[in-house]
């Protein structure tokens, strides 16, 4: 007589890893926590046993809060966020409209390697040298 399997052919992962893998999108915040461990410095430590002892909550709460705060965009990212500005309307010195091509002429003080004739930047024959 055939003994009967204790165990199917395919276990199923435990609900642990269930919630990891397959977070629940219901919209409370704490269903399916994580459990984890971090390693802190005795200051660190500290700081959250003080923090958790003055607001009445668990060391937990308090570095939760404190993730969520990080996690938080600021109500004045959109208002006063330089980088949502207008370019302003001259983005740099005034240069001269040579000075891509002649830039060594500019820098360094060489001859300038192009001049413009008849509206086109052509280049500029060097000098025999004697």
């Amino acid at each position: 007589m055939k003994k009967p399997l204790k165990y199917s052919s395919a276990p199923k992962p435990p609900d642990v890893l269930r919630d990891v893998f397959e977070p629940n999108f219901d919209g409370n915040e704490t269903s399916g926590m994580v459990r984890t461990q971090i390693y802190l410095t005795r200051a660190e430590h500290g700081y959250v046993a003080a923090e958790a002892a003055r607001q009445g909550e668990t060391m937990a709460a308090v570095i939760r809060g404190c993730i969520d705060d990080k996690m938080r965009v600021p109500d004045t990212a959109w208002t006063s966020n330089p980088m949502l500005e207008p370019t302003p309307p001259e983005a740099g010195p005034d240069l001269p409209e040579d000075a891509a091509i002649n830039h060594d002429h500019y820098l360094y003080g060489t001859p300038k390697k192009y001049l413009k004739k008849r509206g086109q930047w052509v280049l500029v024959e060097p000098k025999a040298r004697r």
